[in-house]
């Protein structure tokens, strides 16, 4: 591959400037956009992350461009290992289940939000950087207004070891508890 997309995402930095520059040259035709999904969900690729990077604020500005890559993106989503790579995908995720539960959203089917759901908790049980954990946190509550059992699951894996994780992890484990508990009321 030697494309414009191709060389930028491999001369790319993680600065915002560089991300944004490849997201807006993805979202400027299917092709480009096509070869990110490409590098991005082949976890095996080099520039997997960088792809990931930049995906991210394709997601943030114009998530209805992934409908035709979902079952792409539920397929790949439980095999990222790569943290750099985790937290974008992550946040793809949550940014799918605010739009989900919107009345003009995109709507997920049965099955991939289904994945999605088993793929974050699992991130939550893993040992995961807190970022991921705070998105997936964030995309399982929402789920969760949707599925009841989510909540009540999400309640002792937000409260275990809570005393052992990192003050970013407490605030957002914290914050989303005291939501659950005012739906329950």
């Amino acid at each position: 591959m030697n494309s414009k997309l191709y060389e930028k995402i491999e001369t790319g930095t993680a600065h915002v400037k560089s991300r944004v520059a490849i997201s807006n040259l993805a979202m400027k035709s299917n092709e480009n956009l096509q070869e990110l999904i490409e590098i991005a969900f082949d976890i095996h690729h080099e520039l997997h992350v960088k792809a990931f990077w930049s995906l991210d604020l394709v997601g943030e500005k114009k998530l209805k461009l992934l409908i035709p890559y979902l079952d792409a993106f539920c397929e790949v989503l439980p095999k990222i290992k790569n943290d750099s790579s985790l937290r974008p995908a992550t946040r793809i995720a949550m940014f799918l289940a605010k739009s989900n539960h919107r009345k003009n959203g995109i709507k997920l089917s049965q099955e991939q939000e289904h994945i999605l759901i088993e793929a974050l908790i699992d991130r939550l049980i893993q040992d995961e950087k807190v970022a991921s954990k705070a998105y997936a946190m964030k995309a399982l509550f929402i789920f969760g207004k949707k599925y009841d059992w989510i909540h009540e699951e999400l309640k002792p894996i937000l409260s275990q070891d809570y005393s052992n994780h990192s003050a970013g992890y407490k605030a957002a484990a914290k914050n989303i508890l005291k939501k659950i508990n005012k739906i329950k009321k």
